[in-house]
């Protein structure tokens, strides 16, 4: 089955349906006490710099963990599976002195998602999807990192472009049906990543279909470079994403009056996926998949969201309940936004027609 075919079936399903999409990766992989010699494996035994932590890498040294969590995401429910590549660019790989394995990375990361698809779909019948995950980096480019120098700047909107650029380039060649951009704090990195995978898809001589993902980082309702759900849309609707949604810092409970409003505003697809509520005292998350589903039950059967799944604390065991609340219940309805002129600031601003 071509990627197309594979998407033409998802767009069926998202008509019929909420679509699942995965949990948690680096909680996940916590779990598993992993050592310094299992993100090391063999091809990085040498390497000058602790690489614990640095969950992306073993997409090459621990390759059995990676396809054991995607396949026990897709046996709970899940539609599309996220790639573990959320620091898979150059700059982020840049704090292990590894932005030379970048496109190794990438390409193995979408090559065990797509093989943990396959094999799904051929127990099943049922088609999963390969979604490459582009996370935000841990640069910023609306903010500066010195409060004593506003101007400053530690990386350029074109250095930004082209790592995300790279970063969609080994995603689709390992497997990618669709280009997830998420965890957006700062809206400008955001339209970087969409003008890096553009430029791409220039080069590819074919447009994947992307999904966008802001985060909200406090109870303000709005993300760290302060802008609000509406505002967001406004600045990246011009993407033309597949979907658009809200992810990670708040659990459902918390993301609710902004999962709504995002819902009002935006006239595509839109998907949920918090975390197991806030980070108690150890730094771990306290929200069951019980907890989960109550809160997140009221969006799956009113009509809220097109997509739901979890992030920071989840486990295939939430998917699992919020895959069986989803059961049966209608997706939001999509429509055609007025075209009137939309601009954003921190604020909205729509035009009269």
């Amino acid at each position: 089955m071509t990627r197309k075919e594979r998407f033409a079936q998802l767009e069926r399903i998202a008509q019929e349906r909420i679509v699942i999409l995965d949990g948690a990766w680096g909680t996940v992989l916590q779990g598993y006490n992993l050592t310094e010699q299992d993100f090391r494996g063999a091809r990085f035994a040498d390497h000058h710099r602790p690489l614990k932590g640095n969950n992306d890498i073993l997409c090459l040294t621990r390759p059995d963990i990676v396809r054991e969590i995607h396949d026990a995401y897709l046996d709970a429910g899940a539609d599309i599976t996220s790639t573990n590549t959320f620091s898979s660019t150059t700059i982020a790989q840049a704090d292990y002195a590894l932005e030379h394995v970048v496109d190794d990375l990438n390409i193995a990361a979408a090559r065990i998602a797509r093989a943990a698809c396959d094999a799904a779909t051929d127990r099943d019948g049922r088609v999963r999807l390969v979604a490459g995950a582009i996370g935000p980096t841990n640069k910023t480019l609306s903010l500066s990192p010195d409060v004593n120098d506003p101007a400053r700047r530690d990386v350029t909107f074109e250095t930004v472009a082209a790592a995300y650029r790279q970063e969609a380039r080994g995603l689709v060649e390992g497997g990618a049906d669709l280009i997830l951009i998420e965890t957006i704090f700062d809206t400008l990195n955001a339209k970087a990543a969409i003008f890096g995978v553009e430029e791409f898809f220039d080069d590819l001589g074919e447009r994947l279909p992307i999904m966008i993902s802001g985060t909200i980082t406090d109870l303000s309702g709005r993300t760290l470079s302060g802008q609000t759900v509406e505002a967001f849309w406004h600045s990246v609707r011009h993407a033309n994403p597949w979907s658009v949604g809200l992810n990670c810092a708040l659990g459902p409970k918390d993301m609710d009056a902004h999962i709504r409003a995002l819902a009002r505003a935006a006239g595509v697809n839109v998907s949920a996926y918090p975390n197991a509520g806030l980070p108690n005292a150890m730094g771990g998350y306290d929200e069951g998949p019980e907890d989960m589903v109550r809160m997140m039950g009221p969006w799956m059967s009113g009509g809220v969201v097109n997509i739901v799944g979890g992030c920071c604390g989840t486990t295939p065991d939430h998917i699992r309940a919020i895959a069986a609340a989803a059961n049966g219940q209608a997706p939001r309805k999509t429509w055609a936004c007025e075209p009137v002129m939309r601009l954003s600031g921190l604020e909205p601003f729509t035009a009269a027609a």
